[in-house]
């Protein structure tokens, strides 16, 4: 049996919903990691992450993410907002001031705003499967387009990592050229929007060497 070496990086992904849409947008095709395909917004949490001030999350939210984590939901939080900002420049802040920003921050602080973690929700974790050049153990946050605070059509400010930025109708998002775990996110989603209820039993999509399962982060099966 062959063994997958490849390192699981910590990452945090971040579900903007507005209406009946939800923010997107391509990976270039020459990403090692799900090149061309659409997402959300996210990436690998740094080291800074830790550190920066915030808005802290609710306290039942960051109970659920230290579930079976290393990681600080704290870090989760703050990676999932930067992300944000660095791929399609909006802005999920609190109004403060903020002196010294660390690197990989300082343009987010010249906003004159912190990150505002107290408006994620934990919706679901993934880890990626083996024999992926890249590998991820992911959180996605899930908030709404009402807690940005710059203008949630200006992608402007936004680095090159995603093209064609947008918001996608939900029931047309399965059009797109979708890796797995995000039409599955997705059709979560689509279930919490019909039916919205406090989210306390969240989804992990559970990757070993030997196999892959859904599951709760209470331990429930769900395949």
């Amino acid at each position: 049996m062959t063994i997958d070496k490849t390192a699981i990086r910590d990452a945090a992904t971040i579900i903007i919903v507005r209406e009946n849409t939800v923010l997107m947008g391509q990976r270039g095709s020459s990403a090692a990691f799900m090149p061309n395909k659409f997402v959300f917004p996210g990436g690998a949490i740094d080291p800074a992450d830790e550190t920066v001030p915030s808005a802290p999350l609710a306290a039942e939210v960051a109970e659920q993410m230290a579930m079976e984590s290393t990681r600080s939901p704290h870090a989760i939080a703050a990676a999932a907002i930067r992300e944000l900002w660095e791929e399609s420049g909006l802005c999920l802040g609190a109004k403060h001031d903020w002196a010294d920003p660390p690197q990989g921050w300082r343009s987010f602080a010249a906003t004159g705003h912190v990150p505002n973690a107290a408006a994620l929700q934990f919706f679901f974790r993934a880890v990626t499967p083996t024999g992926r050049p890249r590998r991820f153990d992911a959180r996605f946050m899930l908030a709404t387009a009402d807690a940005l605070v710059t203008d949630p059509d200006d992608f402007s400010r936004a680095e090159e990592e995603l093209s064609h930025l947008q918001w996608i109708p939900i029931e047309e998002a399965r059009n797109f050229d979708l890796p797995f775990i995000t039409q599955v996110v997705l059709a979560e989603l689509r279930a919490h929007l019909a039916n919205p209820a406090p989210l306390r039993d969240i989804p992990f999509y559970r990757h070993n060497d030997e196999s892959s399962h859904f599951a709760r982060l209470n331990g429930a099966s769900v395949l």
